[in-house]
């Protein structure tokens, strides 16, 4: 029975293609119904809701899908969809025999309260589920500490604040005790909230499930401060973080302007990502550059970063700097942060003999714990509907996120398989370049320089195409170590948090 069990799962694991006509493609997601046979149904309750009774068509047709591109031309292929989601017709599980649990894992983020407040929520008040419980303290909560129940009256209040109710935890995911601990407590939808190293874990978890043949339906909720969630429009919390980091933006504004050649340089976070530095940049108009993982800088010489900085403080009497963290970092231990600042100080007291006041503003902590904003708060509601109206659809193996602001529900593999990264060659980071007056370093003589210097380093995590005209102020690791071995010790980072430069 073991082994049969075993070929079913292996054979339904692989990836749902629909094929269509003129080039469609569905990349469908897995359904209960795949690997268990003789499912039963029972009609929607939302069909007696009284909320839902002024809505019409509020149900989504088996056929709605969402496509993936919405920019195509003429004699374009229609290109991959994925499923719309939505409240369907019928649901696989009665309200009376649900018994959900929501975990959160890796580092804080804006809008996890919200999530776990709406999944609570959408579970009693839409579907009538009356036992959903919280694993505290992440992955490994599961196999070593108490569950917490969750309600309506627990949670009413908590979107309110920053953080998780639940606790998160990093690591912690031993496939077979958390599977075993699902199997015991007689849990049948699980709410996973957590980045890409999360999703990755659901996606295990999922395929555990489906060997055991167990009537479960595995969710991933994406979450990233970064954005660097593929395949989705946007990660939550990211609005709230780009809002709270123009608190510290305007702060260092203030201080560079009220002092002779001030300079003010704010790290926020990004450690392969730069669009919070990106956004945060265009939103606020006070940035005079903007330094990312996505384009690399360097410092001395003609065209360096020094150079620009010099410019800017003849022509203004003052600029500011916003660093992603990791730009230009190659060691999780070194703040870039930290070293710029110390960099540039020892630059123009030594080799230009040049008086500066520069301030160093590090938010990082500030904005991961702040309560999500209003946008975040809609866009979290959202979310977490969309995800319990495909459980109870008896989808499972998938996350959920906008698509081309449709929500839809996509593979584990599709949000796993690579992180968003800013694209260099878009009008956003044109118009960025624009925004601060910031100069396009990079030459194709000088890119041909930086590739020869970097043959014999690792190699680099691979960045877009035709990144000719991109800000190049490039360094190295060794550089940033050795400016930082007597610095007092860097905030701890993330787990993790490596970008090859």
């Amino acid at each position: 029975m073991e082994s049969l069990v075993d070929s079913v799962a292996v054979h339904n694991l692989k990836k749902k293609i629909v094929m269509g006509d003129n080039g469609y493609v569905l990349e469908d997601v897995p359904h209960l119904s795949d690997y268990i046979s003789s499912l039963p149904t029972c009609p929607n309750p939302l069909k007696k809701n009284p909320s839902y009774s002024v809505v019409n068509l509020y149900f989504v047709d088996e056929d709605d899908t969402v496509a993936q591109n919405i920019v195509v031309r003429k004699n374009s292929p229609r290109g991959i969809h994925f499923r719309r989601a939505g409240p369907s017709q019928n649901v696989y599980f009665k309200p009376g025999d649900v018994n959900a649990c929501i975990v959160t894992c890796g580092g804080l983020c804006p809008g996890l309260n919200t999530v776990i407040r709406e999944i609570v929520c959408a579970l009693y008040s839409i579907y009538g589920v009356t036992r959903v419980m919280g694993i505290d303290g992440g992955y490994r909560g599961f196999y070593s500490k108490n569950t917490i129940p969750l309600t309506p009256k627990v949670v009413n209040d908590i979107h309110k604040r920053g953080g998780t109710i639940l606790g998160s935890s990093r690591g912690g995911h031993v496939t077979k005790k958390i599977v075993d601990s699902i199997e015991d407590r007689g849990i049948n939808q699980v709410y996973i909230i957590g980045g890409d190293g999360t999703q990755k874990g659901a996606s295990v978890l999922f395929e555990e499930i489906t060997r055991r043949g167990l009537n479960v339906a595995v969710v991933g909720i994406p979450k990233t401060i970064d954005n660097d969630i593929p395949v989705i429009d946007k990660s939550f919390g990211f609005d709230s973080a780009v809002e709270e980091a123009q608190r510290a933006i305007s702060a260092a504004h203030v201080e560079a302007i009220s002092f002779e050649n001030g300079i003010g340089v704010v790290k926020l976070m990004g450690r392969n990502s730069g669009f919070i530095a990106m956004y945060a940049s265009l939103a606020s108009g006070d940035v005079d550059c903007c330094l990312i993982p996505e384009s690399h800088y360097y410092l001395e010489g003609r065209g360096g970063v020094f150079e620009y900085i010099e410019q800017r403080l003849k022509e203004n009497g003052h600029m500011v700097i916003v660093v992603a963290e990791g730009a230009g970092r190659d060691d999780e231990q070194v703040d870039v942060g930290l070293w710029i600042s110390k960099k540039i100080k020892e630059h123009f007291s030594k080799e230009k003999k040049m008086m500066i006041n520069l301030k160093y503003i590090d938010p990082t902590y500030m904005i991961r714990a702040i309560a999500s904003n209003a946008s975040d708060n809609v866009y979290c509601t959202l979310l977490a509907q969309s995800a319990v109206h495909g459980a109870m659809a008896g989808y499972t193996g998938f996350t959920v996120g906008p698509v081309n602001n449709t929500h839809a529900y996509i593979p584990f593999d599709r949000i796993t398989e690579k992180q968003n990264r800013v694209d260099i060659t878009d009008m956003m980071w044109a118009q960025l370049l624009s925004s601060t007056n910031q100069p396009s370093f990079l030459s194709t003589t000088r890119s041909a320089d930086i590739i020869e210097a970097n043959k014999d380093e690792e190699p680099p995590i691979p960045l877009s195409d035709g990144e000719t005209n991109q800000p190049s102020f490039l360094t190295t690791r060794v550089d940033i170590i050795e400016a930082n071995k007597n610095e007092e010790p860097p905030t701890q980072l993330s787990d993790g948090e490596t970008n090859p430069c």
